[in-house]
C-alpha cells in the first residue's frame, strides 16, 4: 500500500515509517526543506518536500497515496513564540486532514496525545473516556493537541474522515533525535545532571511498541475512536533509578519540593525568551503538569487492537543505549 508519513524525519514517526517499509509498504515522507534527514538514513522512503502550513505542498504529497500516518507534531512545553504550536499542531492537522479528503485517502491514523486526557488526580490510570476540556489543559502544547484532535473528531463526524485516533503516552527509545523532552530528561539523567527529583509520575511506553500500536489502530481500529497506546506507570523516582541502576551510578535521593523550582523555571524561560533560547530544562508549565501523576490505561488498545505492553525497564533500557551511543 501507498503509504505517507509526516513526522517521519522525527522520533516516533522514524519508527513507523520503518515498521511499515519492514511489512512492504511502498512509504513517502513529508519533510520540510532544510530539516535534518539523518533518522532517514538508509530507509527506502520517497521524500517529498512540504509543509503543513503550505496546503500547496500537501495536495502533491498526498497524490496517489491510499494511507496516511500523521504523527507530526510541535512537541514542545514552551515556546518563544506560542503562535507557532497552534499554526502547526492545530491548523496543519486541519489542512492536511481536509486535502486528505480531497485525495481521497482510504484510511488515516492521527496521532494525537495522552495530552488531551483527562487525569484522575490520584494513581489510578485514566483511559480515553476520562473527562477533559479545554479549560483543563495546562500549557500551550497541550492546548494545541486538545484543540487539534478536536479537528479530526468533528471531521471525522461532518464530513467521514476515515481517521482512527492513537493517544501515545510517554514514549521513549531510540531515534529521539530533537530530543523530545523526556528524551532530554533521560539524556541528562545518563550524564548525572539531574540531581534531584520532583513528586510525581509518567506512564513509560517503548517508542517501538507505539509505532507498532499505530500500525495495528491503521489495520484494526474503529474510525473516529481513540487508543491510548501505553506502557508501565513509573513514579520519576523510579525511572531515574531505573537509569542510575543502568549506567551504574547511585540514583538521586533528594525530593524537591515544588515551589523551590518555580523561580528557576522562571529565571530559566525569561533566559530563554531574552536570547532566543531552547527550550529550557525546567518549564513551569512542566512544573504545573508534574502536580498530578500522568498514569493511563492501555487496555482499549489491548483489547480492540491487539497492542502489547513493554515493561517500562525495557523502553528505559533502550533509551539510555541510545543516548549513551551518541554521547
Amino acid at each position: 500500500m501507498n503509504i505517507l508519513v509526516t513526522g517521519a524525519t522525527g522520533f516516533v514517526g522514524s519508527v513507523v515509517a520503518r515498521q511499515l517499509l519492514a511489512r512492504g509498504d511502498t512509504v513517502s515522507v513529508l519533510a520540510r526543506r532544510g530539516s535534518d534527514r539523518s533518522n532517514l538514513a538508509g530507509l527506502e522512503v520517497r521524500v517529498v518536500e512540504g509543509d503543513l502550513r503550505n496546503r500547496t505542498s500537501l495536495g502533491a504529497a498526498l497524490r496517489g497515496v491510499e494511507g496516511l500516518f500523521h504523527v507530526a507534531a510541535d512537541y514542545r512545553l514552551w515556546a518563544r513564540d506560542p503562535r507557532e504550536l497552534y499554526q502547526s499542531n492545530v491548523e496543519g492537522t486541519r489542512q492536511l486532514m481536509e486535502a486528505a479528503l480531497a485525495a481521497g485517502v482510504r484510511r488515516i491514523v492521527y496521532t494525537s496525545s495522552v495530552a488531551t486526557l483527562g487525569l484522575t488526580g490520584t494513581d489510578t490510570p485514566a483511559d480515553e473516556d476520562t473527562p477533559s476540556s479545554l479549560e483543563d489543559m495546562i500549557g500551550h502544547y497541550k492546548r494545541s493537541k486538545y484543540l487539534a484532535e478536536d479537528v479530526v473528531h468533528q471531521l471525522v463526524a461532518e464530513r467521514g474522515l476515515p481517521a482512527v485516533i492513537v493517544n501515545p503516552s510517554t514514549p521513549i527509545g531510540p531515534f529521539d533525535i530533537k530530543p523530545t523532552p523526556t528524551g532530554r530528561m533521560i539524556r541528562d539523567a545518563v550524564a548525572q545532571r539531574i540531581p534531584a527529583y520532583v513528586d510525581t509520575g509518567l506512564n513509560v511506553a517503548h517508542v517501538e511498541e507505539v509505532a507498532r500500536g499505530h500500525l495495528l489502530a491503521f489495520d484494526a481500529g474503529t474510525v473516529g475512536r481513540r487508543y491510548i497506546l501505553g506502557g508501565e506507570d513509573m513514579s520519576l523516582k523510579a525511572i531515574l533509578g531505573a537509569i542510575a541502576e543502568i549506567c551504574g551510578f547511585p540514583a538521586p535521593r533528594i525530593q524537591l519540593p515544588r515551589p523551590l523550582i518555580y523561580p528557576v523555571a522562571v529565571v530559566s524561560e525569561a533566559w530563554a525568551w531574552l536570547t532566543h533560547g531552547a527550550e529550557p530544562q525546567v518549564t513551569v508549565d512542566g512544573l504545573r503538569m508534574s502536580r498530578k501523576r500522568m498514569f493511563f490505561s492501555s487496555a482499549r488498545a489491548v483489547n480492540e487492537l491487539g497492542y502489547r505492553l513493554r515493561p517500562g525497564s525495557e523502553a528505559i533500557a533502550a533509551a539510555v543505549d541510545w543516548f549513551k551511543q551518541r554521547a
